[in-house]
């Protein structure tokens, strides 16, 4: 399977933007990504992952600006862009209407990243769209800690990223869509640094 240097974003750039999947390295874990706009390229990060067609992938944006393409970002949402992104978060934010259904399911809401690293942001910029971006592991197992054992559990990849991620944990699920931010799955930032984020005065409802 053919490995890529972080540098070669063309030759990886091309390969997805014509609806294939490859391995990335982010801040947390070793990722595998797709173009978001295209039901095929889904389907194909579907068959590599082997995951059930119920089940949305996240979205990884290079940018605040890209993410409001996709998602409605209020206030709140903002400031927890601003001040946690890029970095080991995921925030669950409403689907702006004109993202097409097959996105997520017909739900109404995303789970959104940002690029950890000037590489994957050079990426996902070379493609045009915002990218899949989901653990590197079949569906239900142990996401790869390394190349050689993503390789074996994904054998589909049309390639891979070269790279080491930093933390080796999941990032923290931030839902953003209710009156009262909640974590839904714990990870390197914490409740300390929504509030530090938010500044919390009392005037923000936080869970």
């Amino acid at each position: 399977m053919k490995r890529f240097r972080a540098d070669e974003t063309e030759q990886m750039a091309e390969i997805l933007r014509n609806d294939g999947v490859i391995s990335v390295p982010t801040d947390t874990v070793y990722g595998v990504c797709a173009r978001m706009d295209h039901e095929k390229a889904q389907e194909r990060l579907r068959e590599v992952k082997q995951r059930p067609a119920d089940k949305a992938f996240p979205i990884m944006c290079a940018s605040r600006a890209q993410i409001g393409t996709v998602a409605v970002v209020d206030e709140r949402a903002g400031k927890l862009i601003d001040g946690l992104m890029p970095g080991p978060v995921t925030l669950i934010l409403r689907k702006r209407e004109d993202v097409p259904a097959f996105v997520n399911g017909g739900m109404d809401t995303l789970a959104v990243r940002m690029a950890p690293s000037e590489a994957v942001r050079r990426l996902i910029e070379a493609v045009g769209v915002p990218l899949y971006m989901t653990s590197a592991n079949r569906s239900g197992e142990k996401t790869g800690t390394c190349l050689d054992e993503i390789e074996l559990a994904c054998p589909l990849l049309d390639g891979m990223m070269e790279g080491e991620t930093l933390l080796g944990a999941a990032s923290t699920i931030i839902d953003c869509t209710q009156p009262e931010i909640k974590i839904l799955r714990a990870g390197p930032a914490g409740m300390d640094d929504i509030h530090r984020v938010l500044e919390e005065d009392g005037r923000e409802a936080v869970q």
